[in-house]
C-alpha cells in the first residue's frame, strides 16, 4: 500500500523536528508527506525546508496564500495527497515506529474500513509519558466486561473518541467525508469519524501507537483524566449509553450530549454541502433519544427531574 501523511503546520517550531522525526523513522517508509504551513511566523518553514532538501522526494510542502484555520487547513492537506493511505498528523505528536505498517496491514486485511484510529499516551512537553486514562480507552474498559461500544452512537450522541492524531483514511473514502462542514461545531476529525461510522467503515485500534503531547499552545485537549477506579468507572458509565444508565447525573449528562448534538446536526444538515441525509436522519435520531430519555429520567427520578432545565 502507498502512504501519504497530511502534516498540518502553525508556528510548531518547538516541538515539528520531534514529529517529522518519528514519521520519518517508522519501520516501513512513508511515499510522501504533504505539509500545509497555516502562514507560520517563526521558524517553522525554515525547519521544513531543511528536511525537503534532505528528503526531497518525500516531502512536499505548501504555505498558505491566507490562514485557513485547523480544519480547513487539514482538508487542504488530505486533497494535496496522492496515495492510497493518508495519515493525518498533527505538528507536536510523536509516533511509535510501527504505526505505518500495522495500520497498513490491518487496511490490507479489513476492506471494509475506509478510517482507522488508535488510542496514545499521554505525553509532557518534555517528553515524559504519563500515566493517564483517556477517552480512547473507554471501548477497552467497555469490552473488560464483554460488551462493546457503538462507534456511532458514541460520535454521533455522546462524544468523539476519534482524534485526528491518530487517523489514516482510505482515499477512496474522499468523496464522502469533503468538504469538511465549515462550522464551529465540529471539528475535521470528528466529522470523518461521524460519517465513517455511520456508514460501519470505522475502527478503533486498542493499541498505543501515539504520544499525544500536552502543552500550553496545543489546539484542543480535555481528552485526559487521572488513572483512578473512579475516572474509570465515570467512562465506562458515560460511554455505555443511556441504557447502562441509573445515576442522575449521568443522565443529566446524556442530557446535555443530547441536546448539544441536536444543535449540532441543525447547524451541520444547514451548511454541509454533502451529507444531507445522514445529518437529516442524525438530527431525528437526536431528538427522539433526547426526549425519551427525558421520559424515563422523570419516571425514575420524579423530585430531581424537576430542576433539569427545559
Amino acid at each position: 500500500m502507498t502512504t501519504s501523511v497530511a502534516l498540518c503546520t502553525f508556528n510548531g517550531e518547538k516541538f515539528l523536528r520531534q514529529q517529522i522525526d518519528s514519521i520519518l523513522n517508522q519501520s516501513i517508509k512513508v511515499d510522501e508527506i504533504v505539509v500545509c504551513d497555516d502562514r507560520s511566523t517563526d521558524s517553522t518553514l525554515k525547519i521544513l525546508e531543511e528536511y525537503q532538501q534532505n528528503f526531497p522526494n518525500v516531502f512536499k510542502i505548501h504555505q498558505n496564500e491566507n490562514n485557513l484555520g485547523s480544519v480547513k487547513n487539514f482538508e487542504k492537506a488530505i486533497r494535496l495527497c496522492e496515495n492510497e493511505i493518508i495519515f493525518l498528523s498533527d505538528q507536536d505528536d510523536e509516533w511509535l515506529p510501527e504505526k505505518v505498517n500495522d495500520y497498513c496491514k490491518f487496511f490490507s486485511d479489513v476492506e471494509d474500513v475506509s478510517v482507522l484510529c488508535s488510542t496514545g499516551f499521554a505525553m509532557d512537553e518534555e517528553g515524559k509519558i504519563l500515566d493517564k486514562l483517556s477517552v480512547w480507552d473507554a471501548p477497552e474498559i467497555i469490552s473488560e466486561n464483554g460488551s462493546q461500544i457503538n462507534f456511532f452512537e458514541s460520535i454521533a450522541f455522546i462524544r468523539n473518541i476519534a482524534t485526528g492524531a491518530s487517523m489514516a483514511i482510505r482515499k477512496s473514502f474522499l468523496p464522502e467525508i469533503l468538504p469538511v462542514p465549515q462550522t464551529e461545531n465540529i471539528h475535521h476529525d470528528e466529522w470523518i469519524a461521524l460519517v465513517a461510522s455511520y456508514y460501519n467503515k470505522f475502527h478503533f485500534l486498542q493499541r498505543k501507537y501515539f504520544k499525544y503531547r500536552f502543552h500550553q499552545n496545543q489546539l484542543v485537549g480535555g481528552v485526559f483524566f487521572d488513572n483512578t477506579e473512579v475516572w474509570k468507572s465515570y467512562l465506562k458509565k458515560f460511554y455505555s449509553g443511556s441504557n447502562q444508565i441509573r445515576d442522575f447525573k449521568m443522565y443529566r449528562k446524556h442530557l446535555r450530549s443530547l441536546k448539544n448534538s441536536m444543535k449540532k446536526f441543525a447547524i451541520l444538515a444547514e451548511k454541509s454541502q454533502i451529507q444531507n441525509q445522514m445529518l437529516e436522519q442524525c438530527l431525528l435520531m437526536a431528538n427522539e433519544r433526547y426526549y425519551n430519555l427525558k421520559i424515563q429520567v422523570k419516571k425514575e427520578f420524579p423530585i430531581q427531574s424537576m430542576f433539569l432545565k427545559k
